[in-house]
């Protein structure tokens, strides 16, 4: 007669490969961790040690947050409206040319972006491709807020349509199927379904995207130049802070940790939430 106690199943014991696996694991984790962790501490240290916060309030420091949540606040809105369709095109869609225009999309990943900012300004540069066209008409892109955001968008949206393009392929395409059957047309089913379904990816591609734009330089100061309250934004200002002030810098350095550290956190956190309150 068996006992009214339930069976208590012991987890089987590892054996000594699985343990050396583990530590393996763990230490690896903790020297990324800690590899990340500490030059974020010496910013915070630093900046406690030499009392130079108030740099953080400084006109230079607020005009360039200022402009940087502008400018990538913009880029987001372009990747996300130019960007989710392309992205799902290039995920659903074989046709000639796919392969050739999905490697064309990554490109700007591997380019450096000192070499990204070249080709931006000889193709819109006054003299460009397409900018002596552009000029004649009074179009003057180069050194201006716009070419901020130009030079973020042309770094930051492989990052999001990559993601994009993953959360696509990973829906349900029968889910998408009865949604037709029960007499929704394609586009209405792409808004009440397929893009739900693949919420998480375009929400950790926009992260992604938008963390790559907040600290775009290289491109940035070629095609945009550094000046202040136009296209000076938070990496310029480190980079010129730097040369004068290091103290400001790193004042700089920390606030700009911070306010991405809020926004990821914030964005997750409301991710989290809708995705629990659809379920």
């Amino acid at each position: 007669m068996r006992s009214g106690k339930h069976d208590r199943r012991s987890a089987p014991a590892l054996s000594g490969r699985e343990w050396l696996a583990s530590g393996l694991m763990v230490g690896a984790l903790g020297l990324l961790a800690g590899f990340v962790a500490v030059p974020i501490l010496s910013l915070v240290l630093w900046t406690v040690r030499e009392d130079s916060w108030h740099a953080m309030a400084s006109p230079v420091a607020l005009e360039a947050l200022a402009l940087s949540v502008k400018t990538t606040s913009a880029t987001m809105v372009l990747l996300v409206l130019v960007g989710t369709p392309a992205a799902y095109l290039l995920a659903r869609k074989d046709f000639p040319g796919a392969r050739a225009l999905n490697t064309l999309v990554e490109l700007p990943v591997v380019l450096p972006p000192s070499a990204a900012g070249i080709a931006l300004l000889l193709a819109f540069g006054r003299s460009g491709l397409l900018g002596e066209r552009l000029y004649a008409f009074g179009i003057e892109l180069s050194f201006t807020t716009v070419a901020v955001v130009m030079a973020e968008v042309f770094v930051a949206a492989p990052f999001y349509v990559r993601q994009a393009a993953t959360g696509f392929l990973s829906v349900d395409r029968s889910i998408e199927e009865a949604a037709l059957v029960d007499g929704a047309d394609r586009v209405r089913a792409f808004f009440s379904v397929t893009v739900p379904l693949a919420f998480p990816a375009l929400v950790a591609g926009a992260i992604t995207a938008w963390a790559r734009a907040l600290g775009e330089f290289g491109a940035t100061i070629i095609f945009a130049g550094n000046f202040r309250g136009i296209t000076q934004t938070i990496p310029l200002a480190i980079y010129s802070e730097f040369q004068r002030n290091i103290d400001a810098a790193v004042a700089l350095s920390v606030l700009v940790l911070g306010f991405a550290f809020t926004v990821i956190l914030a964005v997750r956190h409301l991710t989290r939430r809708a995705t629990e309150q659809r379920g």
